[in-house]
C-alpha cells in the first residue's frame, strides 16, 4: 500500500487490546492458524514449506532481519480482526481521526493571488465523513492518488477553507508527503 494507506493501517494497529506474540515459533503458528495449511504460509512469506514447520515445532528460533519483518507485518496485519474493525467503525461514524503531516500544498484560487505550493506541517482533526470516505475507499481497493485526493480534501474543507467560513474557490493540491500520522 501507499503511505496514506499504511497511516490508516497503524491507526487501526493502535486500538490492539493485545500484542502480537513475540516469538517467531508463536507468529508462524498464528499464521498457520490463520491460513489453515504451511504451504499458504510458506508463499505468504516466500520461504520452503520445511522452513515454515521448522519455525512452528521452535527448531528454529531466530529468522533473519527480513523474513523477522515480513512474519510481524503479516501478523500485525491479521491480528485481532474485530478490535481493528471496531475501530474503524467508530472513527467512520462517531469520532473522526486526528491527521498530522508534513506535506507540499499548494493551492488553485483566484488569479493574482500568491498561494504559491510550500511545505507544511499539519496537525488537523478530520470529522467522520472524510474518515468513512478514506476508510471506504481503502475497502474497496482505492489507489494511492485515490486516498490522497480524500484526505486532501478533508484538510482542504477543515483547514484551509475552516468549515465553509472562508476561501471559498480554494482547490488543496497534497503532494510530496514526507510523512503521515493517522490517529483514531
Amino acid at each position: 500500500m501507499g503511505i496514506v494507506g499504511d497511516g490508516l493501517d497503524k491507526a487501526a494497529q493502535h486500538a490492539f487490546t493485545r500484542p502480537i506474540p513475540k516469538a517467531a515459533g508463536a507468529q508462524m503458528r498464528y499464521l498457520v492458524k490463520q491460513e489453515k495449511t504451511t504451504k499458504a504460509v510458506a508463499a505468504l512469506l516466500g520461504i520452503s514449506q520445511r522452513t515454515v514447520e521448522r519455525y512452528v515445532k521452535d527448531q528454529i528460533k531466530r529468522p533473519k532481519a527480513d523474513l523477522a519483518s515480513r512474519l510481524e507485518t503479516e501478523v500485525k496485519r491479521r491480528w485481532q480482526p474485530l478490535v481493528r474493525k471496531r475501530a474503524r467503525d467508530r472513527a467512520a461514524k462517531q469520532t473522526g481521526a486526528v491527521i498530522e503531516t508534513r506535506a507540499r500544498f499548494g493551492f488553485t484560487a483566484a488569479p493574482g493571488t500568491t498561494d504559491d505550493g510550500r511545505m507544511r506541517r499539519i496537525t488537523q482533526h478530520l470529522p467522520p465523513q472524510f474518515v468513512g470516505r478514506l476508510l471506504a475507499a481503502q475497502d474497496a481497493g482505492g489507489s494511492e492518488a485515490e486516498l490522497q485526493q480524500i484526505a486532501a480534501q478533508g484538510l482542504q474543507e477543515v483547514y484551509f477553507k475552516d468549515g465553509g467560513g472562508r476561501a471559498q474557490g480554494l482547490l488543496v493540491e497534497f503532494t510530496d508527503i514526507d510523512y503521515i500520522g493517522i490517529t483514531f
